[in-house]
């Protein structure tokens, strides 16, 4: 049985320019601009014209993120509220984000429409932004090292392991100061590079973006997952739509467990693993934790046959969420 896994990437992964090869699809353009009127943000804007340092902000890079995920999941798989359910996520044997991805897998499961996900997500990066403000925060990645004996590092000096990803990938968040003693004190056969996110997400200093959040969920029309859908919380495999957004809602506080979410795609007997747009750092991670499974990076158009192809060659064993 082979069994195909869709993924989208987290804070992080855009580039300046790297919505514009998408405009080229049919429709790509009127879809952004409709987002960005449902949410008072210029999406086309920020993912073609704007440099690092705008689109590195918390509230500008949330919704793009969530935004080219959905354009490019959609090329693939087609308009999930157009096709009425005749679209190509039966082929798929699971869904999973990280972090601000999640929103974007919570579509492809079919919990959330593409317009209620963006508008969320809006909420969520300005709230995040909003608390980020608080306390100068950010984030660094901890390469190598045992990870038992790096978490106890990390605690030590006060930074919470707010990324567990996998592949001797932790990353850390906390103060500036608190950052700053990490690169000075390494944990033993590690490196620390800096992360390029504005705050110590998926930490206590993102609590009060959780009642933002808990407030803007509220008016949500959610339906349970037609894939399964895996939790950045503990790698669970959710069935109940209410359950996913009771956990997008809560996971803005606490860590991402994306090795437990990779444990689940090999329980799940995963053959095959595609990265939605911007694709790369979730590849990254299967090709190192998830041996003989195929991974494929969608980053621009000129990635999407390659993707149907993989697409193509699971649709047979098409299944609903368990």
């Amino acid at each position: 049985m082979r069994v195909l896994v869709l993924v989208a990437p987290g804070q992080g992964a855009q580039t300046p320019g790297f919505l514009t090869p998408w405009l080229d699809l049919p429709g790509a353009a009127d879809r952004l601009r409709s987002w960005s009127d449902a949410i008072g943000l210029d999406l086309l804007h920020y993912g073609t014209e704007a440099d690092a340092d705008a689109i590195r902000d918390t509230s500008v890079a949330q919704p793009l993120l969530v935004a080219s995920a959905l354009l490019s999941a959609e090329a693939l798989l087609g308009d999930f509220e157009a096709t009425g359910g005749n679209d190509e996520r039966g082929a798929l044997g699971a869904t999973a984000g990280h972090s601000v991805g999640e929103l974007a897998a919570a579509v492809v499961a079919g919990v959330l429409s593409a317009q209620e996900a963006m508008v969320l997500v809006r909420r969520r990066g300005l709230a995040m932004a909003e608390a980020a403000a608080v306390t100068e925060t950010g984030m660094s990645a901890v390469l190598g090292g045992d990870q038992e004996t790096v978490t106890a590092h990390l605690e030590r000096l006060g930074l919470t392991p707010a990324n567990i990803n996998g592949g001797g990938q932790i990353v850390a968040a906390g103060t500036v100061e608190q950052l700053a003693a990490l690169s000075a004190d390494k944990p033993e056969k590690a490196r620390v590079i800096p992360v390029k996110v504005a705050g110590a997400f998926h930490t206590r200093h993102m609590a009060p973006a959780v009642a933002a959040m808990e407030s803007a969920a509220r008016d949500l029309s959610v339906a349970d997952p037609v894939v399964r859908y895996v939790s950045n919380a503990d790698g669970a495999v959710v069935s109940e739509g209410k359950e996913v957004v009771h956990r997008l809602v809560k996971q803005v506080s606490n860590p991402v467990r994306w090795d437990l979410c990779m444990e689940t795609f090999q329980r799940l007997g995963a053959t095959a693993l595609i990265e939605v747009c911007p694709g790369g750092t979730l590849t990254g991670l299967a090709k190192r934790s998830l041996k003989g499974v195929q991974a494929l990076a969608v980053k621009t158009p000129d990635n999407l046959a390659a993707a149907r192809e993989l697409i193509a060659e699971h649709a047979p064993g098409r299944r609903s969420a368990e």
